[in-house]
């Protein structure tokens, strides 16, 4: 597909955008300047933002460039959000996350070539803007009435909104126009719920500068039940790999279901259509295959971490289900594998009997369940299946990182750490 318009279409990433004939033929006049936030309000970025790095990537793919913004001010204030007042974090610990979060979208986009990425960051241009050249120079250009209607300021009303969260609109419209008077941006782009805030800059530019620039949002990505994709039961799924194991995160893909799959597929792998398309017609064919299921999660763990980890993290699959040599596994993948099975940390001291193991692992449910699972030969340590209902653990049987591995038949697994 030539028409990137079509292609993010196709993708579904689009979910709101300004005049989208304009925009489309916008986009066909010749490479166009585009810009998406990221705030550092965590140490990492996470799912939503990865959705906003895959249209990133497909924007310079058919020729236009990116400018990646962390949000260095931004971040100190906070947008508002439903729940209530952001607890404001630290300036040091925001710069810190500036610098953490820009090294790991430099990772993720390119910056070679006519149209390589830009990195910026909106703490130039507002730390030593002035309250009152702000607000004649920004604030006359927003009716508060406007802003009162936001559907996140009418939520928080009754229970209160600080006027720093209230105005934080204020601030990132001033980061498009700045961007457009900089670099000749001319759209945007971010996540649904950011759609207020863009369209505020798009206005701001037409007010301030007498220009017409565009906007494009993605949509929330959710689970067939409807609840948000990319929440875990032990929470956000992350993009550092400190935060969340490529173990893990490979997992998180490899999981994900049926009847969401091939719209996850297209969102974040950069296979084309065909490939995609056929993809999705062997997966209905052949469902249990999880055919869709591998490729989104190798091609999402080969892009955020690499396929080295890639393929630690199929091996560790394979492995903890008998398929492969746990003892092969380095440190780091069998603690990530350990966290993943909810593993119970042991005492320090000597090391328990393996039917305590096999208890404390929850593979299940009491001391004599274990010695009725060895008993019945379905019980096993390490991938060894375990004859003896008295066996002590040794040291022999503890893998790197302090992890042992117990599992009952072929598909209940668990683990637990010792000292």
């Amino acid at each position: 597909m030539t028409d990137v318009f079509d292609e993010l279409t196709w993708r579904g990433l689009i979910a709101h955008s300004t005049d989208a004939d304009a925009l489309r033929a916008h986009l066909a006049e010749g490479p166009v300047t585009f810009y998406v936030g990221f705030d550092p309000t965590a140490p990492s970025i996470h799912m939503g933002n990865l959705v906003q790095i895959m249209l990133a990537r497909a924007m310079q793919r058919a020729g236009h460039r990116p400018i990646l913004l962390v949000g260095g001010s931004t971040g100190l204030i906070g947008d508002p959000k439903q729940a209530g007042e952001r607890t404001m974090n630290p300036k040091e610990q925001v710069a810190t996350w500036v610098e953490r979060i820009r090294e790991q979208v430099s990772r993720l986009i390119s910056f070679d070539g006519t149209n390589g990425a830009i990195l910026a960051n909106n703490y130039d241009w507002t730390a030593d803007l002035s309250t009152l050249d702000f607000l004649r120079d920004v604030g006359k250009h927003f009716p508060v009435n406007r802003m009162l209607d936001r559907e996140v300021v009418k939520a928080r009303l009754e229970s209160g909104i600080s006027y720093t969260e209230f105005s934080y609109v204020l601030l990132q419209s001033l980061d498009y126009r700045e961007l457009f008077r900089r670099h000749g941006c001319t759209m945007q782009t971010g996540g649904s719920d950011q759609w207020g805030n863009i369209t505020a800059g798009v206005e701001l530019i037409r007010r301030s500068e007498g220009a017409r620039v565009h906007a494009l949002a993605t949509p929330l990505l959710t689970k067939a039940d409807g609840t948000k994709f990319g929440k875990t039961e032990s929470g956000t799924v992350w993009l550092d790999a400190a935060m969340t194991s490529p173990y893990a995160f490979h997992q998180f893909f490899l999981n994900a279901e049926d009847a969401k799959v091939v719209d996850y597929l297209k969102v974040f792998s950069e296979r084309p259509r065909d490939e995609i398309d056929d993809i999705a017609a062997r997966s209905a064919e052949a469902p249990h295959l999880r055919i869709a299921q591998h490729s989104l999660a190798d091609d999402i763990t080969d892009l955020v971490h690499s396929p080295a980890e890639r393929e630690a993290a199929n091996e560790a699959a394979q492995a903890i289900f008998g398929r492969g040599e746990l003892a092969q596994l380095s440190a780091d993948t069998l603690l990530a594998v350990a966290k993943e099975l909810g593993a119970a940390a042991l005492p320090t001291g000597e090391l328990p009997s393996v039917v305590d193991a096999l208890e404390a692992s929850g593979v299940v449910a009491s001391k004599s369940a274990a010695r009725r699972a060895i008993a019945e030969g379905g019980a096993y340590l390490n991938n060894t299946k375990v004859i003896d209902a008295n066996a002590q653990l040794t040291a022999d049987d503890v893998l790197p990182g302090g992890v042992v591995v117990l599992r009952r038949g072929r598909r209940t697994v668990g683990a637990v750490t010792v000292a």
